[in-house]
């Protein structure tokens, strides 16, 4: 599986790789057919509390792409529920199946 992780217009920590990396290792446990997962973050303007945004998108060869797009106070709390979302979203197609 690719992880690809790309922060717009800042830099990002090496702590914050390591966490979406773990993360993103998770969910391909439980979903093995995905082959990607593409990961932008970005700070929204203007500079309020919720400005993290983080965008995930999951490409799995029997399903279109899955995207989820979420802002949250903190990136890792973004991740956690744009992952959350694409986890129901995999569940459903798994269900259709």
């Amino acid at each position: 599986m690719d992880v690809r992780i790309q922060a717009i217009h800042f830099d990002i920590s090496e702590k914050l790789t390591a966490f979406i990396n773990k993360k993103t290792e998770r969910l391909t446990r439980r979903y093995s057919d995905i082959t990607t997962v593409e990961v932008n973050l970005r700070v929204v303007k203007p500079e309020t509390a919720m400005n993290k945004e983080a965008v995930i998108q999951v490409t799995a060869p029997q399903h279109e792409d899955i995207v989820a797009t979420k802002v949250a106070d903190s990136f890792e709390e973004a991740i956690d529920l744009a992952l959350e979302a694409i986890e129901r979203q995999l569940e459903k197609k798994k269900g259709k199946k």
